[in-house]
């Protein structure tokens, strides 16, 4: 077996880094926009909604690139992971931004 970084791979690793820091700072946004600290979380629900679709376009480019299936190497396995990845810290960033909004309506 093989285990040379191979672009495929580290493309993904990116794209799964992008899509699993968005996540991170998507859920802690949400958390702050629960308890309205701050300016509840919307710097980190915007930063949630730019990095979660980078990672989730740089993955979906991984995959239509990927020159052979599953386990040859060329990172398709990752692009998928980190499809999922972006998409969800794309939606809890909408999340964060959306009860940010609210709580910032609300204190008005």
């Amino acid at each position: 077996m093989d285990y040379t970084l191979s672009s495929g791979r580290i493309g993904a690793l990116v794209a799964i880094a992008l899509g699993l820091f968005a996540a991170v700072i998507a859920g802690l946004a949400l958390v702050r926009a629960r308890r309205g600290i701050g300016r509840g979380g919307r710097g980190g629900a915007t930063v949630a909604l730019v990095l979660g679709p980078l990672g989730a376009t740089l993955g979906g480019l991984v995959v239509v690139t990927a020159g052979g299936g599953l386990g040859t190497g060329h990172g398709l396995g990752g692009g998928v992971v980190a499809i999922l990845v972006g998409l969800i810290g794309s939606v809890l960033g909408g999340l964060a931004f959306t009860r940010s909004r609210r709580a910032r309506v609300a204190a008005s």
